[in-house]
């Protein structure tokens, strides 16, 4: 793979993690479902993931660019799961809504499994790991504004949702 081809990966995924949170965000304003701590954390660990991509795109692949979302990405399966294993145990519903049957955090476990394998095998795989000149296209920029506003509107709307509180109950779904 040229290093040309790899930026487009990187600028994918970046665009990949905006649509994630994205999504979430839009839940949170069209379904009226307020973030948890734990989907908050989640959401923070999304935005870890997108470190990587963004420092490949603006300084050329490197291993240790791969190394910051592979821990993101296992911190993210971290708090998903702990999430899972609070609403595990019948009768518990869970919280939210569904996608194809999923809560949204069972869908951030598997999310976040898929990037640490994809980082992973590009790890394994690819020798084009060297630095270099980076030359990228409105793909990239692109890329990287629309995750920047994807962050930006998700920290406005969560700070005037919660408003000056400094800190979050531990479940506000549970009773």
């Amino acid at each position: 793979m040229t290093p040309a081809r790899a930026i487009i990966l990187n600028a994918l995924g970046l665009y990949a993690i905006a649509l994630v949170l994205i999504a979430a965000f839009a839940a949170q304003l069209i379904l009226h479902e307020l973030p948890c701590p734990l989907c908050l954390l989640q959401r923070v660990l999304f935005a870890a993931l997108a470190i990587g991509p963004i420092l490949n795109i603006r300084f050329g692949p490197r291993p240790s660019h791969y190394a910051l979302s592979l821990f993101a990405a296992v911190a993210g399966a971290v708090a998903s799961t702990r999430q899972v294993l609070l609403h595990i145990m019948p009768p518990d519903p869970g919280i939210g809504s569904t996608l194809l049957g999923l809560h949204l955090y069972t869908w951030g476990i598997v999310t976040f499994v898929v990037v640490f394998a994809g980082c992973g095998f590009y790890l394994l795989v690819s020798d084009e790991l060297v630095p270099g000149p980076v030359h990228y296209g409105w793909v990239s920029r692109m890329a990287l504004r629309v995750f920047a506003l994807t962050i930006l509107a998700n920290a406005v709307t969560v700070f005037f949702e919660e408003e000056l509180h400094w800190f979050l109950p531990a479940n506000r779904f549970v009773h």
